[in-house]
């Protein structure tokens, strides 16, 4: 009996030697900013083992899938009215399978031969998620082929996975007012 409890004791023990390394990026979302980097360079830093515990002002579902292929699973809970908190733990689960041609990098330069964006959205002012969910609401409603205008205060990071999967084309440009205007391109055919 107590060889058994010392051995679950010296486990549990073991499992939690190693704190998290905890990320708080909600001041930098507040000013506008965009943490990804700061956010794969702490996971970069984790020691074998170790979990990330990020806290956000909002709950960063792309977050997951992206984290998600590295190995990590997540666990997430609101704090307070509006912010959140995320543990995402290394080797939990297995990261999702990939299929076998992965979604190319969708970025265009050039805009040639598009038509004319169809909805426009101004996500200005709005704070994240939200534009996120605007911009993909909108191009479901959109016809195969059809190109999205919308206005952000800031690139949107954490999108680009989201329409790469989707198979949309995706063109950015940097306005005078420091906003990013993008045009996205619905995947398939134009219906004549």
């Amino acid at each position: 009996m107590f060889g058994r409890t010392c051995s679950k004791i010296l486990k549990d023990r073991t499992m939690t030697d190693l704190p998290p390394l905890t990320l708080d990026v909600r001041e930098e979302l507040r000013r506008g900013g965009e943490p990804l980097a700061r956010i794969l360079h702490a996971v970069g830093q984790l020691k074998p083992g170790q979990a990330l515990r990020l806290l956000v002002t909002f709950e960063p579902l792309p977050l997951y899938a992206v984290l998600g292929r590295k190995g990590f699973s997540h666990q997430a809970h609101k704090i307070g009215t509006s912010d959140w908190e995320v543990l995402f733990s290394p080797g939990a689960a297995a990261p999702p399978k990939q299929s076998a041609a992965a979604p190319d990098r969708r970025v265009v330069s050039a805009t040639d031969g598009w038509p004319a964006p169809s909805a426009r959205l101004d996500n200005r002012g709005l704070e994240p998620p939200q534009p996120m969910v605007r911009i993909l609401e909108a191009l479901e409603q959109l016809d195969p082929g059809a190109v999205l205008e919308a206005i952000n205060e800031r690139e949107p990071v954490f999108l680009y996975p989201e329409l790469e999967q989707r198979g949309a084309q995706i063109h950015t440009e940097r306005c005078a007012d420091g906003s990013v205007r993008l045009l996205i391109r619905r995947a398939g055919q134009v219906r004549a």
